[in-house]
């Protein structure tokens, strides 16, 4: 494969009308490359920034999701995901300034690892936020993720400095993250934030076990059993006590 130039994005799919990751309907540009090993990842083809499945200009990228304007209506607009948005900032801004352009709502879906000036520069072209808060342990969560709490708590109190609308969200793995105690400390980390909008727990599963046995990975979260509805209802009521 070749190399990306470093001024194109380096990018692992699309998804033209996507409904689950921020308001209405939206195109999902997915990036290529994530600087965590979360336990519970259901995308580590993602990972390494090499096997990329597109190398493209935000300008061509652009060209993409122009073509489904129509299907935004007020709500809708462009969700930047990964692997993690936040290693190719330069790039997803320059989206976001051709989408802000035409009128096309921003949102960046990511884990809040990184903060530097590009990342910095990125939020003022940002409408909205979902942010993966993976685990209320500081030790369970360099353990499970190899990240640090305390940057993506970070992150969080800058989308609050900058009024930038903001979806939490957490996975639920029975037995592992989900007990009533950090249930109750997920909520006071996030007491005081005014603008989360919503926290949305999601329950884990094990449909990528697949693309590890491809890949010759372990799956490290095989296992926990897979989160249902229920443990969702359970969560939800905690967290509102």
């Amino acid at each position: 494969m070749g190399q990306c130039n470093m001024t194109k994005g380096y990018i692992h799919s699309f998804q033209s009308m996507g409904t689950l990751d921020g308001p209405g309907v939206r195109f999902l540009v997915f990036m290529q490359g994530c600087p965590l090993r979360c336990g519970y990842c259901h995308n580590p083809d993602t990972w390494h920034r090499n096997t990329y499945t597109y190398c493209e200009s935000p300008e061509q990228v652009f060209d993409r999701i122009r073509k489904y304007k129509q299907y935004f209506g007020e709500n809708g607009g462009v969700t930047v995901s990964g692997g993690e948005a936040l290693l190719q900032p330069v790039f997803v801004k320059e989206l976001f300034a051709l989408c802000k352009k035409h009128g096309i709502h921003t949102c960046l879906d990511t884990s809040g690892c990184i903060i530097n000036e590009n990342v910095l520069d990125l939020l003022t072209l940002t409408d909205m936020v979902l942010l993966d808060i993976k685990f209320t342990d500081k030790r369970l969560y360099e353990l499970y993720t190899k990240a640090d709490m305390d940057i993506v708590m970070d992150f969080l109190s800058i989308l609050e400095k900058r009024n930038i609308r903001t979806w939490v969200r957490h996975v639920l793995v029975p037995e592992c993250n989900d007990s009533k105690e950090q249930l109750l400390r997920l909520k006071v980390l996030l007491a005081g934030y005014t603008y989360i909008e919503k926290v949305e727990f999601l329950p884990f599963r094990k449909i990528c076990e697949e693309k590890y046995q491809t890949l010759h990975l372990e799956f490290p979260f095989a296992k926990f059993r897979e989160g249902n509805q229920k443990d969702v209802e359970r969560a939800n009521a905690v967290f509102a006590s």
